[in-house]
């Protein structure tokens, strides 16, 4: 297994680039396969677009990783590959620019990146997922990415509501008025 290029830090988020899947174990990114043409064909422009945009939505993951681990269930796999699956085409559509930028030599930091998709969600407030709960109701990003993030679930009459904050400590109100908090520390391999 060749690796490639560290274009984040994370721990198993994958992502597909021309056509080769990649995941990230320890800060260092791997491809699953060996490419199947030519590499003159993954150092076009588009091909590096590509690869800038990924690289962003890594640096985003790991920014909102703690939060991300309690508001996505996953299907399969983690909750960060849940949250790449749910977002990823809006993600890449917010980050087109900054890509393009970048590939021109320009430096991006992850406060630019987090910029982006803020404005990006402002104006398509449907598109981005931060909350997707077994039980809950999802919540959306409609801007900036917020300081705590509410999900509400309704158990018969009442209403159940869990508060995370952005460094991942839930709060659950839980139906008959009790309140519990603390951390989950998510035994699942991000």
């Amino acid at each position: 297994m060749a690796q490639v290029k560290q274009v984040g830090v994370g721990h198993k988020t994958t992502g597909t680039i021309d056509g080769i899947t990649y995941y990230v174990l320890n800060g260092k990114t791997y491809a699953r396969s060996a490419p199947n043409m030519p590499t003159s064909a993954y150092s076009t422009v588009e091909a590096r677009i590509r690869q800038a945009i990924f690289k962003f939505i890594q640096m985003h993951l790991k920014l909102h990783l703690r939060t991300i681990r309690q508001t996505i269930t996953p299907k399969n796999g983690s909750p960060s590959n849940r949250y790449y699956s749910l977002n990823h085409k809006a993600l890449t559509l917010a980050l087109q620019s900054l890509a393009e930028q970048y590939v021109n030599g320009l430096d991006v930091t992850i406060t630019e990146v987090e910029a982006a998709i803020s404005a990006y969600a402002a104006e398509h407030p449907t598109a981005i997922k931060i909350a997707s709960k077994s039980g809950y109701a999802d919540v959306y990003l409609t801007g900036a990415w917020p300081a705590t993030i509410t999900l509400n679930a309704l158990v018969g009459d009442s209403t159940v509501i869990i508060i995370v904050n952005e460094n991942g400590v839930q709060t659950t109100i839980n139906a008959d008025g009790t309140i519990t908090t603390g951390t989950n520390t998510n035994g699942g391999n991000d």
